[in-house]
């Protein structure tokens, strides 16, 4: 039953979509942005982060498209890894890139978790 942006989408759930896509793009563009930079920002483990919070992102707004029954925990565990991926951005504050990225995923985090509390 695909729910698709339709009157069942209500407000936070299109905030909370928004919120992910625009943190799947920022990790993207920061993934890119690290890559062309020299080693100092090439750290795996933050790359990994980055990816991994990308893919969480666009999971959690395909659950919620799909109004699937799963996608308040999917929303819970976004935020955390959102979260945990700010956190290690956070850690190249000299980097205005890294920054962007840190506050997309911090938006997200807020967004997600918003939602996950809905029907927990």
């Amino acid at each position: 039953m695909m729910m698709m942006m339709n009157e069942n989408m209500t407000a936070e759930m299109q905030t909370c979509m928004q919120a992910c896509m625009d943190c799947h793009k920022m990790c993207m563009e920061t993934m890119t942005h690290c890559m062309t930079k020299s080693g100092k920002n090439m750290d795996m483990g933050t790359m990994s982060m980055m990816r991994d919070c990308s893919e969480m992102c666009m999971m959690a707004m395909n659950m919620m498209m799909s109004g699937s029954e799963f996608m308040h925990r999917t929303c819970m565990l976004c935020a955390e890894m959102c979260e945990k991926c700010a956190m290690m951005c956070e850690q190249m504050s000299d980097d205005s890139k890294m920054m962007e990225c840190a506050a997309a995923c911090h938006k997200c985090a807020e967004s997600c978790k918003m939602m996950g509390m809905m029907h927990a």
